[in-house]
């Protein structure tokens, strides 16, 4: 036993001797990693403190939810969308290339992408919307997926418990937004714990949060939130006939070409040649303004479209009725009820007691998966799947 831990602890030194003499002195080092509990060490553990976030994520229950949860388009009978799970995926292997290049931490990089969207609701951002009206009206403030990300993470995850993730981790993942246009980001200064909670809190009352993250990591995640996503729907718009490939802007099309993988290619590469050896991450002027074009393309003719819409027509009704249905249960008490069975059955006390009704209806109905979701609804609400739109 004392040879294995000597070996652990052996090895964890080599990986953080790695760490400093291979990545650049802007990097967030693993050594560095903050904890809001202390954690013995086990006398088997090799891993970095940013690996075993990773694999805290990957083994979280909200992780393999990840499966069923709408990226943009929904209720579409079309296997070859995306949906969240290959997001997190790209955007993880995005920032990772950048990351790479840019001597940073790359497995602070991989849990941050992996986790951002935790906290997504059932069928996207039109559900995100839709719960937030229904939390706001309720006395439980805002619904901001990135805040509920955490809230999955660290403390509802493992009955109540939380994974206990690092500091850094959970800044970068609170504090992305692939929907805001920025052209270079700058690592906000180091944050306590003490900080964190009281930017959450803050954010809580916003309706747009945009707070920028405490680590060049995090800058880099959120960037590649953008980059993952913006030729992918693209991509998926032009199989689907929403609009064509010869529709794009010229600038786009000359500056970051006509296919997802040269809008990847080219992004990357401009991002990682602005940004290396520099205090920031950013893209040149040029590409920023093309990238900038070819969001308000998509926005105009993708997610705002109303033949994608359409078919979301009884998914707010549903919200509205499985809210005060699991409100009420709650009220009563009626423990046979599937926000007990199903969901609060072995949750700690203390979470019971710090959370409202209004709040418990919010997590479980966040964590649901689009066809959970759809399960729980009433026959005469539920929608139909279509072939195209």
């Amino acid at each position: 036993m004392n040879d294995n831990f000597e070996k652990a602890r052996e090895l964890r030194d080599l990986l953080n001797y790695r760490e400093k003499e291979n990545l650049c002195p802007l990097a967030c080092f693993s050594s560095t990693a903050q904890r809001r509990h202390k954690e013995k060490f086990t006398g088997n553990e090799y891993r970095q403190a940013f690996s075993a976030d990773s694999d805290r994520i990957l083994n979280s229950l909200a992780f393999t939810r990840y499966i069923d949860k709408t990226q943009v388009f929904s209720l579409i009978n079309n296997d070859h969308l995306t949906h969240r799970v290959i997001h997190v995926q790209l955007v993880s292997r995005i920032a990772r290339t950048i990351g790479r290049y840019l001597g940073l931490n790359e497995d602070l990089i991989e849990a941050a992408s992996l986790g951002h969207d935790i906290g997504h609701t059932p069928f996207g951002h039109d559900g995100e919307r839709f719960l937030s009206k229904l939390t706001s009206e309720h006395g439980a403030g805002l619904f901001h997926h990135n805040i509920q990300s955490i809230r999955f993470l660290d403390g509802i995850e493992k009955n109540g418990q939380g994974w206990n993730l690092s500091l850094q981790t959970m800044d970068a993942i609170v504090c992305h937004n692939g929907e805001v246009h920025s052209k270079l980001i700058v690592p906000q200064k180091k944050r306590s714990f003490k900080d964190f909670d009281i930017m959450i809190k803050t954010m809580k009352e916003k309706k747009i949060c945009d707070e920028m993250p405490m680590t060049m990591e995090g800058c880099v995640v959120r960037m590649a939130d953008t980059i993952s996503y913006i030729g992918r729907d693209l991509e998926d718009a032009i199989r689907l006939n929403l609009v064509k490939r010869q529709d794009m802007p010229d600038i786009c099309k000359k500056l970051l070409g006509r296919t997802n993988g040269t809008i990847v290619f080219n992004l990357v590469t401009d991002l990682i040649s602005n940004s290396q050896g520099q205090p920031f991450i950013g893209f040149s002027q040029k590409v920023s303004f093309a990238l900038k074009e070819l969001k308000a393309f998509n926005y105009k003719h993708i997610y705002k479209n109303p033949l994608i819409k359409k078919h979301l027509s009884s998914i707010e009704d549903i919200f509205y009725f499985l809210f005060e249905k699991y409100l009420t249960a709650l009220e009563k008490g009626n423990d046979q009820s599937v926000i007990f069975t199903d969901f609060l059955n072995g949750m700690s006390e203390e979470y019971r007691e710090k959370s409202s009704n209004p709040e418990i209806v919010r997590d479980y109905i966040s964590g649901m998966t689009d066809s959970y979701f759809i399960r729980q609804a009433p026959d005469h609400l539920k929608p139909n799947s279509v072939e195209n739109v």
